[in-house]
């Protein structure tokens, strides 16, 4: 598959994201450098991350991804390869209140620069929105590291359409730094509130669309079939609710195309999403070279106009 651009950005890649979620959490650093190692040789390069992973586990900062990621860089000598994005102002280990203001975007990047040892972030996304914190105030936060050469582009994740709108026209009114990428929830489970809030405004205003949650937390991998496959598992809270009649009947019809291709269900999920006109790419997540191989088959998938009726009318809501 060709690269494609990120909005109206220079950002060009190889559509698939390398959610960097997982480093420090389900995987070590010395799997993350080789998931990262065997990412780059397929020849993706776009890496997302955020300031704040992974804050949730207990004993954890949220440094513990860039970190890793950072190191990576540094020992494999690799930045004229890859393109960094990262978060800022989201929740953090004893404080869950999202914080924008300006001063602490101004810290909060000289510390992701340093632990990402690289000079300049390729994209730096609010994380959550923070509704006490007046729009221009972050802007301006933003055209002062774009000014100072350590942010090229920002994006948005995270904040409500009108809040969204609202900061486009900001921007223009204001001749601040526009966003120009989002990050909404969207998998063929989760369809409609990026679809009904956010597929419109998107196109509307050219912005890239990179989807995390790809997977539906491992729900559309196929590894799970009932609600007794994941009462061990990690995210058991997430996956539970999908084993309804609609969910079900997603993984039929994943199962079925599949098994037409010869993939994993997991690649049809991601090409589906591939398939779609608004969305640029999906954010994946892999602890294993295997997953990250049958990932990264989407981008060489076709699915017929039939498959994909098949997964839509399986997926309606």
């Amino acid at each position: 598959m060709e690269k494609v651009k990120l909005g109206n950005s220079e950002i060009e890649f190889k559509p698939i994201v390398f959610g960097g979620n997982v480093f420090g959490w389900t995987v070590d650093e010395q799997q993350s450098f080789a998931l990262l190692d065997a990412f780059v040789d397929m020849g993706f390069s776009f890496i997302d991350t955020s300031n704040n992973y992974s804050h949730w586990v207990p004993g954890h900062t949220g440094s513990e991804s860039e970190s890793i990621i950072g190191k990576w860089i540094s020992k494999r000598d690799v930045r004229d390869k890859i393109q960094i994005a990262t978060k800022v102002g989201g929740r953090h280990a004893g404080n869950d209140k999202p914080n924008l203001k300006k001063e602490h975007i101004i810290q909060s990047v000289d510390e992701s620069l340093l632990r990402l040892q690289v000079d300049t972030i390729d994209l730096y996304q609010s994380h959550h929105d923070d509704l006490s914190t007046a729009i221009d105030e972050t802007l301006s936060a933003y055209q002062q590291l774009v000014q100072a050469g350590k942010v090229k582009w920002i994006g948005a994740s995270n904040l409500s359409p009108e809040r969204l709108k609202e900061s486009l026209v900001v921007a223009e009114q204001h001749g601040l730094p526009t966003y120009i990428a989002i990050q909404p929830e969207y998998n063929l489970y989760d369809r409609s509130k990026y679809e009904k809030d956010y597929e419109k405004l998107a196109v509307e205003n050219h912005l890239g669309v990179i989807s995390y949650y790809s997977l539906a937390c491992g729900f559309l991998s196929g590894k799970y079939r009932s609600i007794a496959d994941v009462k061990d598992v990690k995210r058991a809270d997430a996956l539970k609710d999908r084993f309804n009649n609609r969910g079900l009947r997603i993984l039929d019809a994943l199962a079925q195309v599949a098994h037409n291709q010869q993939v994993a269900m997991s690649t049809i999920a991601l090409a589906w999403i591939l398939h779609r006109p608004s969305v640029t790419a999906p954010i994946v997540s892999a602890t294993s070279l295997q997953q990250l191989e049958e990932l990264a088959k989407a981008t060489a998938i076709n699915l017929s106009a039939e498959e994909m009726s098949l997964l839509n009318i399986a997926s309606i809501w």
